[in-house]
Order: structure tokens, then C-alpha cells, then sequence
């Protein structure tokens, strides 16, 4: 067995019980060999067993009064992964699935992808699995107040910067910082997604759905393709979802679908971008709203989606944007979409495509951006809100963009060169694993074992 295989078979032994993380490490561990082969210091460093490890996770229990009074209990986590290049950074997430498999397998994933952006910021994860929904404002704001209190001794500006993630936006990043501020008495940049207002950056809120679509144009651009004309299927309600739309009818292509938990809207004349935000930024409601107020659009719940397949990928379109979850877009999906004549699919979400569906992509031989490097212009962008609360300034929303689109752009052809650098031109998937794990497996060996 090779070193990837003897790493990977013993990570399935002890950690059977965590399948999400199993399936990033496979993903990861499986593309590695051929930078293994090529240098044997990685191996003799047992680099694959450390990084596979966090440094440290912390796990508490956070409890909180509901609106009844009555006492709440949840389990809240920080895993501190990697930071061989610099603090840990990565999101809070809040939702019932949150647990230590899951949090490991999105941490694992946040170091290659914050490597890949060029900016010094290790890999970290966090969350509980608290609900958002159905809370009054007075209950999120009570639960992130107990959440802080067993979290915030864990973390600091150069230490580690949490940041938002599904369940966690801008109210909750507000209530986080200001339980963090009254409990120190310091102002400093230790959460990143910060209301303009008190050292948040402009463009945040867009980064990643906008970085996705300039990562998109960079790989187009380099088979002498383009976006303009496209016909686009996207996933999500989300900003990331939302803020891909924008930028894709800036590029000259048009988004027909998305989706949230109850079903999907497709519209044949484009996604209406004001009205989505109107229902889910304003109105917090489901996309049958949607439905509602645009004629054009056709709503499918969740109930009545094929058996096996996810609705927003049975469309005929160009391309496509998994903007929602992980695990979104299965083997079935792949076929599916590829059957419809889709010629690119770039991830927004964290790991959205299952290995079979992954397989489908490369097999093809289509255009295809994997999460870690598609979707890493929110990273990116927090980690310029980083440099600009550490100087106290900031930025105009245009240079903020311009820096993201450089990002993006730089990283894609870092990633394309890594792939041809081994023999296989347009694989992304090994081009981004190999990319992002040398720049971090060489830090780590240059700073020793203790």
C-alpha cells in the first residue's frame, strides 16, 4: 500500500464513526500520492498522520434561557486544526447537524483552502448544534452570548479568528462580538463578518459568491471560453447563492434556478436578484415566495423531486454553481447535468459534490472547480478584514473587490499549474489538494516537532 493508503485505512479504523470526515480525507489523501512520490521528506516527516489531526478541539456544553425562561442546552465545539501558516480561521457554524465529524471534515477542508489563497491563515472549524430558525431575535442573542462565554478564552487575532457559516450571519456575528467585548473589554478583530460599522469590511458579505464566479471566468478564460451567454443553474438562497447571481448577469450569463431547504424556483427569464433578496434577506421566508411574487417562476418542493436527484440539476443549462451544502450534487446529479450538455460546474458550497459525482466530473473532463478553490473568496475577503482591523482602517467596496478578483484569479492559475506541473492538465481537484498541502506540509516541517 502507498503512504496516502496506509494514512487513509488507518484514519477509516479509528474514526468509522465519522463518515464526513472520512469522505474529505479520502478526497484529499487520494489525489497526494503523486507529490508524496516526488518528495519522500513528506513522508519521513509523517506530514499526512499531523495534518490529519487537529491541534486541539475544544468541545463545551452552552446553555441558554428561552423566551419562557425555561433552561436550553446545547454542545458547541472549536476545533483548531492547523497553523502552521498562521491563526486558525473558519466559521461558526449553527444547525442540528453540527457535530465533531462534521466540523472535522469542513476544518480539514479550510486548511488546503486558506492556503490556496496566498494570505497567512491556518484551518479551523467551530459550531453547535443550536437552530437559528424559529428563534426570536432575544434567544439567538442569548444563546451567543452563553456560546462566547465558554468560547472566547480559546481565541484572539493572532491566535484564532472564527468567522460566519450557515446559521451564522450578521446578527450573530454582532451578538458573538459584543458578549466577546463585554467579557475582555477589547476591541480587536477577533471575529471576522463584523457589521460595517464596527471594523467589518465592505464587499464581505459578497466575497464568496463573487469570488466564485471570478474563479469561474478564470477557468474559461484559460480554454478560451467565457461566461457571457451561459444559461446557469444555482443552488442556495443564501448570500453565497444570491451574490453568484449578481455577479453571473455582470459576466453576461444567466442564473435560472435556486433552492433552500423546501424546494427550488426555476425561471426560463433569468433569477430576479432584487426579489430574492426581498424574500430572503427581508422577509426570511421560503422560495414559494418567490414564486409569488415572479409569474415566470416555478416553484417544486422538496416532495416532489425525482427519486434520488435534486430538482435544481435536472434543468438544461451550461452551467452549474452548487451554492447550498454538502453532499448536494450526487453521482446521479452529475449524470444528469452532463446529459443536459453541462460543460462546467465550480462549487460554492464546502464540499457540495459527493466523491461519485467528483468522478463524473473529472471523467468527463469538464470544466470543473472543486469548493477548496472555488469558493474560497470568503475566506479570502475575511482575511482582509483581518489586515485592515490590525492597521484600524479600511477600505473602499471597489478596492476590497479588486484584491478579491486578483485573489481568486491568482489562485486559479496556481492551481491549473500545480495540475499540468503533474502530468494532468485541468484537473483541479489534485491541482488544488497538491497546491494548498505543500505550502503547509513545508511550513510544518520547517518549524520542527516539539
Amino acid at each position: 500500500m502507498s503512504y496516502s493508503d496506509n494514512v487513509l485505512a488507518s484514519l477509516k479504523s479509528r474514526y468509522a464513526y465519522q463518515p464526513e470526515f472520512l469522505q474529505a480525507a479520502q478526497e484529499i489523501l487520494s489525489t497526494l500520492q503523486p507529490c508524496l512520490d516526488k518528495n519522500p521528506a513528506y513522508e519521513k516527516n509523517r506530514i499526512l498522520e499531523r495534518i490529519t489531526e487537529p491541534e486541539r478541539i475544544f468541545s463545551f456544553k452552552v446553555e441558554w434561557l428561552n423566551d419562557q425562561g425555561g433552561i436550553e442546552v446545547n454542545h458547541g465545539y472549536r476545533v483548531q486544526f492547523n497553523s502552521a501558516i498562521g491563526p486558525y480561521k473558519g466559521g461558526l457554524r449553527l444547525h442540528p447537524s453540527v457535530n465533531e465529524g462534521i466540523l472535522k471534515f469542513l476544518g480539514l477542508e479550510q486548511i488546503l483552502k486558506n492556503s490556496l489563497t496566498g494570505t497567512p491563515i491556518g484551518g479551523g472549524k467551530g459550531g453547535a448544534d443550536f437552530d437559528p430558525k424559529g428563534k426570536s431575535d432575544n434567544e439567538v442573542m442569548r444563546f451567543c452570548q452563553a456560546f462566547m462565554i465558554q468560547l472566547y478564552r480559546y481565541i484572539g487575532p493572532t491566535i484564532d479568528v472564527p468567522a460566519g457559516d450557515i446559521g451564522v450571519g450578521g446578527r450573530e456575528i454582532g451578538y458573538l462580538y459584543g458578549a466577546y467585548k463585554r467579557l475582555t473589554t477589547r476591541y480587536e478583530g477577533i471575529l471576522t463578518g463584523k457589521g460595517l460599522n464596527y471594523g467589518g469590511s465592505l464587499a464581505r458579505t459578497e466575497a464568496t459568491g463573487y469570488g466564485l464566479v471570478y474563479f469561474t471566468d478564470a477557468m474559461l478564460k484559460d480554454k478560451g471560453e467565457s461566461l457571457k451567454g451561459k444559461v446557469c443553474a444555482v443552488s442556495g438562497a443564501g448570500n453565497v447563492a444570491i451574490y453568484c447571481c449578481e455577479k453571473l448577469y455582470e459576466m453576461g450569463a444567466t442564473p435560472v434556478t435556486v433552492s433552500d431547504s423546501r424546494g427550488t424556483i426555476y425561471d426560463p427569464n433569468g433569477i430576479k436578484v432584487d426579489v430574492l433578496k426581498q424574500v430572503k434577506e427581508v422577509e426570511r421566508a421560503s422560495l414559494s415566495r418567490y414564486a409569488e411574487l415572479v409569474s415566470t417562476a416555478k416553484f417544486t418542493p422538496v416532495s416532489d423531486y425525482p427519486q434520488g436527484k435534486h430538482q435544481v440539476w435536472t434543468y438544461k443549462v451550461d452551467a452549474a454553481f452548487p451554492c447550498a451544502t454538502q453532499n448536494e450534487l450526487n453521482e446521479e446529479d452529475a449524470k444528469t447535468l452532463l446529459a443536459n450538455g453541462c460543460t462546467c460546474v465550480a462549487e460554492g458550497a464546502n464540499m457540495p459534490s459527493t466523491i461519485g459525482a467528483i468522478n463524473e466530473f473529472l471523467k468527463a473532463k469538464i470544466n470543473y472547480g472543486p469548493a477548496k478553490a472555488a469558493n474560497a473568496g470568503g475566506v479570502a475577503t475575511s482575511q482582509l478584514e483581518m489586515e485592515q482591523n490590525a492597521g484600524m482602517t479600511s477600505w473602499t467596496f471597489e478596492e476590497v473587490d479588486s484584491k478579491l478578483h486578483g485573489i481568486m484569479t491568482n489562485l486559479y492559475n496556481n492551481t491549473a499549474a500545480t495540475a499540468r506541473e503533474f502530468g494532468l492538465d485541468g484537473n483541479l481537484v489534485l491541482g488544488a489538494n497538491i497546491a494548498g498541502f505543500r505550502k503547509v506540509a513545508d511550513a510544518m516541517i520547517a518549524q520542527g516537532v516539539i
